[in-house]
């Protein structure tokens, strides 16, 4: 049959999109009220229908559905008439086309199979059984690495922001850079370079004062990175971890 309508892919199974079917049937009344009295009749939301959100030439949100082929065939029947009835026997005919093809998929892989050899057959399966051993050897190569790591960011102790860029691979002043971009660190100020409230776990701050030269007192402060912020970091920023290097006194 000729394609009357889009058919759409919905998690493997066909579909339709309600506009397209509202559109195909000439109904008078607008899409939305008319689909709103479509599914009075017993059609459940994400079962039978899902919604479908797109932008109009407006820009705004116009209200669309994914329906099932079963209940656009449904929906086809109760317009009773002629467009409904064509709607229909294209919807049957759609169902039929992919489980011939369906079928056909089916049979080629029996056939296939049917056609090996008895050592093709059991070469097959040594190779999925060695790709199995291979997976789980490098699983338990990888099992101290990962429990070593899993320590290392739950220890005690801190790291400079120098020695955590240096595990991260970039510079420090980078790495300050990219944290206040990201929003973990305050961009200006006297707490510039400390990190906003809801971070704070990850780090310690430590405030010392420093004299001027006309003997005014100031405070600054110095941010510290506790083992749990260096993952945080790297996740946050999208960064690979190297190798830990000793906690700062």
């Amino acid at each position: 049959m000729n394609e009357l309508m889009p058919i759409q892919n919905n998690d493997g199974k066909q579909a339709v999109l309600g506009r397209d079917l509202h559109q195909f049937l000439e109904v008078s009344r607008d899409y939305t009220n008319w689909f709103k009295q479509m599914v009075g009749y017993g059609f459940i939301e994400g079962q039978d229908f899902t919604p479908d959100l797109a932008k109009s030439t407006g820009g705004r949100p116009r209200a669309n559905h994914i329906v099932s082929l079963d209940m656009a065939k449904e929906i086809s029947m109760i317009q009773r008439t002629d467009k409904g009835k064509q709607a229909r026997q294209y919807f049957i005919e759609c169902e039929r086309k992919a489980n011939e093809a369906r079928d056909t998929s089916v049979e080629n892989v029996k056939s296939v199979v049917a056609q090996m050899t008895r050592s093709e057959i059991l070469q097959i399966a040594m190779n999925a059984e060695q790709e199995r051993l291979a997976l789980e050897a490098k699983a338990k190569e990888l099992e101290p690495k990962a429990e070593a790591y899993s320590s290392f960011i739950e220890a005690d102790g801190k790291y400079s922001v120098g020695a955590v860029a240096k595990m991260l691979g970039i510079g420090q002043n980078k790495l300050f850079r990219e944290l206040r971009n990201a929003g973990v660190f305050i961009a200006k100020g006297g707490m510039k370079n400390t990190p906003y409230q809801q971070y704070m776990r990850h780090f310690e701050v430590k405030a010392y004062t420093i004299t001027h030269n006309s003997g005014a007192e100031s405070v600054r402060h110095t941010t510290y990175v506790q083992p749990s912020g260096i993952d945080f970091i790297r996740k946050k920023l999208g960064l690979l971890a190297i190798d830990p290097l000793p906690p700062a006194a």
